[in-house]
């Protein structure tokens, strides 16, 4: 590598700056402190473990985007954690073993070996939270409207839902009898809504009623009046579809009693994390991005391959990318210099200020100021009445 070029970084990895690093930390530190209040323990998992714990149960769709290791120790394969859910599984099953609901939050740095979207980091820091061990329905709900207080704490408003239920698609899948490949391409058409599945479909699925069920699903997205238009479409679908659709009908009545000014969006032919989620699957998204601010579901049996099979919910969210939308309503508070020629009292008087809450940034003597650099908008100054702090002088 040139010398010119060693300052690169790999593409979509991300440092973080001053300012930007406050305002994340400080995000950070209050949405933790909001899931504290809600009974969430905090928990710091490993940057890098085994992949058979990274890889199982609700991990098993990461193989591809995670960074594999040998470790020098043991010679097993390891990786890099390319995300959290899956080690906060493996805590709640193997190392807390508690016997009631287990509710606990992180926020860490995960890495990817390809961004999931065009121009989106490989580094993101992941804040999250999972709820163990509570099948009802009262548990998702918990979920959902903790992603829904943590965006207005973070100062986002105007929010909605996108709601779904993994397990329509999949009673539907259950029934038919396809190969691995055909199940593939079905899948891939569903999520894509692509216009092409009514002619694969009449191809490849003789059953003309599964068929017709499958047809249907693109198409049954909008508002919460698309339950009343499911029943009637899907009313020859197993049980589990119709238990699935109550489902839903129980959160939609819910969540407009708990937040009334809370849009809701249901799609029945979302399949976002099919691979591990088995329930009610949500995004939240705001009028300032076409990106979702958060999202999650339900993941039961995880824990399974640890020995402990345990329902679960929970949602995660892009830290940066959540602080980054809301930096305006958070501006990093400017400081106040002390000059290096200040008076011995001076150090008194720059303890008073730290302690009040000031950044106080202090010289050094015979060193060339530079107010902006520093961050300081105000000047720490010395008179016949004592220490003042002023305004700082113009810039030449």
């Amino acid at each position: 590598m040139d010398c010119d070029d060693r300052w690169l970084l790999p593409d979509g990895i991300e440092e973080i700056l001053p300012d930007r690093a406050l305002r994340v930390e400080r995000l950070r530190r209050r949405l933790l402190d909001l899931y504290h209040t809600w009974g969430y323990d905090l928990v710091i998992p490993p940057l890098a473990e085994f992949t058979t714990a990274l890889f199982s149960g609700v991990g098993s769709d990461l193989d591809l985007m995670t960074f594999k290791i040998t470790d020098q120790i043991s010679g097993r394969m390891m990786g890099v954690r390319a995300d959290i859910t899956p080690q906060a599984a493996r805590m709640d099953a193997h190392s807390l073993r508690r016997e009631g609901p287990t509710r606990l939050c992180y926020a860490g740095q995960v890495l990817y070996t390809r961004p999931r979207n065009p121009l989106e980091s490989r580094s993101p820091i992941q804040l999250g939270v999972e709820l163990f061990g509570e099948s009802a329905l009262e548990a998702d709900l918990e979920v959902m409207a903790l992603l829904v207080a943590t965006l207005h704490h973070a100062g986002l408003e105007q929010l909605h839902l996108d709601l779904g239920h993994v397990g329509i698609y999949r009673s539907l899948e259950s029934e038919l009898d396809l190969d691995a490949k055909r199940k593939r391409e079905l899948f891939d058409l569903l999520q894509r809504k692509d216009a092409g599945l009514a002619s694969w479909l009449a191809r490849e699925i003789p059953d003309r009623r599964l068929a017709r069920l499958l047809a249907a699903l693109p198409a049954l997205c909008g508002g919460v009046e698309v339950l009343d238009r499911a029943a009637a479409e899907l009313q020859d679908a197993p049980a589990a579809v119709h238990g699935a659709l109550r489902a839903l009908g129980a959160v939609v009545e819910a969540l407009g009693r708990r937040h009334p000014r809370l849009g809701l969006f249901l799609d029945l032919g979302e399949l976002r994390g099919y691979h591990y989620h088995t329930g009610i699957v949500f995004a939240a998204y705001c009028p300032a991005t076409t990106a979702a601010l958060g999202h999650g579901g339900r993941y039961d049996r995880v824990g399974a391959e640890f020995g402990r099979a345990r329902p679960a919910t929970g949602f995660g969210i892009d830290l940066g990318f959540l602080c980054d939308l809301v930096a305006a309503a958070n501006p990093v508070a400017p400081g106040i210099f002390a000059p290096a020629e200040l008076g011995p009292g001076a150090q008194t008087e720059i303890t008073r200020l730290r302690a009040a809450g000031e950044r106080v940034v202090c010289g050094f003597a015979g060193q060339q100021v530079n107010l902006a650099e520093l961050g300081c908008d105000r000047v720490l100054a010395e008179g016949p009445a004592g220490y003042r702090v002023d305004p700082a002088p113009p810039a030449p």
